[in-house]
């Protein structure tokens, strides 16, 4: 499958400058013994009742071709920040170790370990930056778009948000959460070629500006693109567009759907609705776009609109009102010992750990703990092997984790799934993670 530039083509110096200095410094002390490091959320955001997973492809695939070229190192070479050596060992670097993780879809809540590395300090410290770059992108992204499809409920979604979106590659992999997270289909084109999710698109306001009328417009649009024919009907007066769709639909054209994409959407639909009914133009679908997130979305639903779909764009591709998650990357063991950072509002748990989540028997989520990794303890365990010794195991296709996504968010207890307010899963800690946490802050006064 093609690899854009911005999702598998990036160079190996889009990293932080510490990334660069940490390992130069550690290859030159011969601090190569093998490191544990985790990633996790600290805390969910406000209105959060959980996060979804998303991301791990683009790390396996990071962390597979990892590797500096030799413009890189001309450029590092030019800086004058590091010596001949340094450059030397740099361009052997690889990944070589193993991670463990969740998978792709997986709910999670704070504290739990979504991904764990384990490998040479050097090259474990490296992956930091593009790992959380990478995972906290995606899972935010997947975690508003989960929320948009618990309210919009059975009604089609699709992504259109590159326009608004904070680069190319931002827009690429954000058509990737959210259909990974249960959207339909996305605008964006390049989405389709590099994952194969479904595109698809209506029209723009100017192809009906450029005409005399409006009419026009719709009959010249569907004449030249026949094939599932959406016609954007709020470019002057909505309800004058409806009446002129309902006139095409008359002549024997095809109309799929209409697209409003401004006004009062509840409103306008019912009208729509009523004008293109009385039209004969019943199968004729109503698509609404225009600023909408989960929030917009549930209160057209509660009022009954008749919205067969919803295009989602800027606040979807921005999570705007919870634009980052406050998500770390952090040493857990070095060298056979464990570790744990004690910063005040930052102690982070010791150790190689796992999850194991608890269901009812109405197979609903009833609770999760956080362990060490070696302990047996009730439950499914989350973080599973995805790749030994630099090579990916068996990966899931992007259907197979969106189906995935599916069963885990249909686990959520109700409370959860709120989308104001929501009760959080609090995850317990093991008697053993606990008793390791003590003896580490003992060792390492």
């Amino acid at each position: 499958m093609t690899r854009p530039a911005g999702v598998g083509g990036v160079s190996t110096l889009l990293t932080d400058l510490y990334q660069l200095t940490m390992v130069t410094a550690y290859q030159a002390l011969g601090m190569d013994r093998t490191a544990v490091f985790e990633f996790f959320v600290r805390r969910l955001p406000p209105q959060r009742g959980f996060l979804v997973a998303a991301g791990l492809a683009q790390v396996l695939d990071y962390l597979e071709t990892l590797r500096f070229e030799a413009t890189d190192l001309q450029w590092l070479e030019s800086t004058g920040r590091f010596q001949p050596e340094a450059l030397r060992r740099l361009a052997g670097l690889r990944f070589t170790g193993d991670v463990d993780a969740m998978p792709e879809g997986s709910v999670f809540f704070a504290d739990e370990p979504l991904l764990r590395v384990t490998a040479p300090l050097p090259e474990a410290q490296f992956v930091e930056s593009r790992i959380i770059n990478l995972l906290n992108f995606q899972s935010m992204i997947a975690s508003k778009a989960a929320r948009c499809r618990l309210a919009a409920g059975p009604r089609r979604l699709a992504d259109f948000g590159l326009r608004r979106a904070h680069g190319a590659e931002a827009g690429l992999l954000a058509a990737r959460a959210c259909y990974l997270a249960g959207f339909d289909a996305t605008a964006t084109v390049e989405a389709g070629r590099t994952f194969g999710i479904p595109t698809t698109g209506t029209m723009a306001h100017s192809f009906i500006q450029a005409h005399d009328d409006e009419a026009t417009a719709f009959r010249d649009f569907a004449r030249i693109h026949p094939r599932g024919v959406t016609l954007l009907i709020d470019t002057y007066d909505t309800l004058s567009g409806a009446r002129a769709v309902a006139e095409l639909c008359r002549t024997g054209v095809a109309v799929e759907a209409v697209r409003l994409d401004s006004g009062d959407l509840g409103a306008l639909a019912r009208e729509v609705r009523v004008i293109l009914d009385s039209g004969g133009c019943a199968s004729v679908q109503i698509i609404a776009s225009g600023n909408l997130d989960e929030f917009q979305i549930e209160q057209l639903v509660a009022a009954g609109a008749p919205i067969d779909a919803f295009g989602i764009g800027t606040r979807l591709d921005v999570s705007v009102d919870a634009p980052y998650l406050d998500c770390v990357y952090k040493l857990q063991e070095y060298a056979g010992r464990a570790r744990r950072k004690r910063s005040a509002g930052k102690v982070t748990w010791p150790g190689r750990k796992q999850v194991y989540r608890e269901y009812d028997a109405a197979g609903r989520l009833r609770a999760d703990t956080i362990a060490l990794a070696d302990e047996m303890l009730p439950g499914r365990p989350m973080l599973r092997p995805v790749m030994r010794a630099g090579r990916r195991l068996q990966q899931p296709s992007l259907e197979d984790s969106r189906a995935y996504a599916r069963r885990e968010i249909d686990t959520l207890p109700l409370h959860c799934r709120s989308l104001r307010d929501p009760e959080r899963v609090a995850p317990a800690f093991s008697a053993g993670l606990r008793e390791l946490a003590e003896r580490v802050d003992l060792e390492f006064p």
